[in-house]
C-alpha cells in the first residue's frame, strides 16, 4: 500500500519522459508505437496529479535537440501532440486545468502551433492546476534567451549591470510565474537532466526509474511521490 501525505507533496513535479523508443523496440515495434503508447501516459499522470492536489506539473514533451529526428518521427510527433491537444482539452476545463507552454514554439509546424494557441486560450482562466508542456525547449536556449532579454534593458537604460540578479534571471526565464520544481522524475534509467531546467532545479529533488515511460502507471508515479516524502530538502543548510 502507498501511503501518501498531501502536506509533503511536491507543489511542482517536473518529468522527463523517456524509454518510447526503447520499450517499443523491446517489443518490436516502431518508435511511433511507443510514443502513441506514451500519449496515454500522459492522461493518467495529469489526471493523478490534478486528484492528488499538485498544482503544477511539467512535462518535457519535445526538446530543441529532437528536431534531429528523422523527418517522419518529427512529423508524427507533431500529429500526436495536435491529437492530444484537441482530445484532452474538454478534460482540462472539466478538472479547471491552465495549459502552459515554455520553450520556443514558434517553431512548430502551423497547424501545430495554432492547437496548442487555442488550447492555451480555452483554459487561461482555470485556476486548479497548471500542466506546462515544455516543446522546442532546451536548458541553456533559456539561459541565451534571458541574457539577450536582460542585455536590451541595459543596453536601453533601464537598469545596470550591478541591478542583475538571481530575481531578475528568473523572471526573464520560460518559467517566470512558475515555482521552481520540488521533484524532477526521470524515466528510462538514464542518469541525466538532458538539457532541461537547468536554471530551475538547483535544489530540485531527483528520482530515477529504469521504467520507460509507456509503462510508467499510476503506482509507478506514487512511488516517485512516496520516496519524495521521505527526502530530507536543506536547500545547502545543515540541520542539526
Amino acid at each position: 500500500m502507498i501511503d501518501i501525505i498531501p502536506e509533503k507533496l511536491p507543489r511542482h513535479v517536473a518529468v522527463i519522459m523517456d524509454g518510447n523508443g526503447r520499450w517499443a523496440k523491446q517489443r518490436g515495434l516502431s518508435r511511433i508505437k511507443g510514443h502513441q503508447k506514451g500519449a496515454d501516459v500522459v492522461r493518467a499522470v495529469v489526471e493523478t496529479s490534478r486528484e492528488l492536489g499538485i498544482p503544477w506539473l511539467t512535462l518535457y514533451a519535445f526538446s530543441e535537440e529532437n528536431w534531429k529526428r528523422s523527418a517522419f518521427e518529427v512529423k508524427t510527433l507533431m500529429q500526436l501532440l495536435e491529437r492530444f491537444l484537441k482530445e484532452e482539452v474538454d478534460g482540462l476545463m472539466k478538472h479547471k486545468i491552465r495549459l502552459n507552454c515554455i520553450g520556443r514554439p514558434s517553431r512548430l509546424p502551423n497547424k501545430t502551433r495554432k492547437a496548442l494557441e487555442s488550447a492555451i486560450d480555452l483554459t487561461k482562466a482555470n485556476n486548479e492546476m497548471v500542466l506546462t508542456l515544455a516543446l522546442s525547449y532546451g536548458g541553456r536556449q533559456e539561459i541565451t534567451d534571458a541574457v539577450r532579454s536582460i542585455s536590451k534593458l541595459i543596453s536601453s537604460g533601464n537598469i545596470s549591470p550591478e541591478d542583475i540578479s538571481e530575481d531578475i534571471v528568473s523572471r526573464h526565464l520560460y518559467t517566470s510565474g512558475t515555482p521552481d520544481p520540488d521533484l524532477l522524475i526521470r524515466t528510462g534509467g538514464e542518469y541525466r537532466v538532458s538539457n532541461f531546467l537547468l536554471w530551475q532545479i538547483a535544489y530540485t529533488e531527483f528520482y530515477v526509474t529504469k521504467v520507460y515511460w509507456p509503462d510508467f502507471d499510476k503506482k509507478c508515479y506514487m512511488e516517485a511521490l512516496q520516496d519524495f516524502q521521505r527526502r530530507e530538502r536543506r536547500f545547502g543548510a545543515v540541520f542539526d
